[in-house]
């Protein structure tokens, strides 16, 4: 009777460990999971590599108006270029800039800036006085 209360008693106690362990696991990867927040907007830009005409651009612009999770789109048949603003948490710049590229066989990519660029980007000059509050506000906190 004592061996089998033993037993009764052991596996009761490898189940509960398992199962917390379990509860552990999940409420780790729930706490620890990169989070995306749904509002979150950002740009990507299309330099595409031969001249569009009007009706290039108007056809452009249709077409990622329908793409899942873009907010605005502009197209620029002058300059070759169209701008778009979507969801990071719908839609991926760069399968949509794929899925472009397979659907009208343009010439086209994703304009990335580089460091260099993205450091000068800044639209505080570094000799404004607001910079150099910025600057000095940052260094005490």
């Amino acid at each position: 009777m004592k061996k089998n209360t033993a037993k009764r008693a052991l596996l009761w106690t490898v189940s509960t460990v398992l199962f917390l362990t379990l509860v552990l696991c999940v409420h780790i990867y729930i706490v620890t999971r990169p989070k995306v927040d749904a509002q979150t907007i950002a740009m990507a830009r299309i330099d595409f590599k031969e001249d569009i005409k009007q009706a290039d651009a108007d056809k452009i612009t249709a077409w990622l108006y329908q793409q899942k999770g873009i907010d605005h789109v502009l197209c620029n048949e002058k300059t070759n270029i169209a701008v778009f603003s979507f969801y990071p948490a719908k839609a991926n710049a760069d399968n949509i800039v794929t899925n472009l590229k397979s659907n009208f066989n343009y010439n086209a990519n994703r304009f990335i800036p580089t460091k260099e660029q993205m450091a000068s980007g800044c639209p505080v000059a570094s000799t404004s006085v607001t910079y150099k509050v910025y600057t000095f506000l940052s260094n005490i906190f």
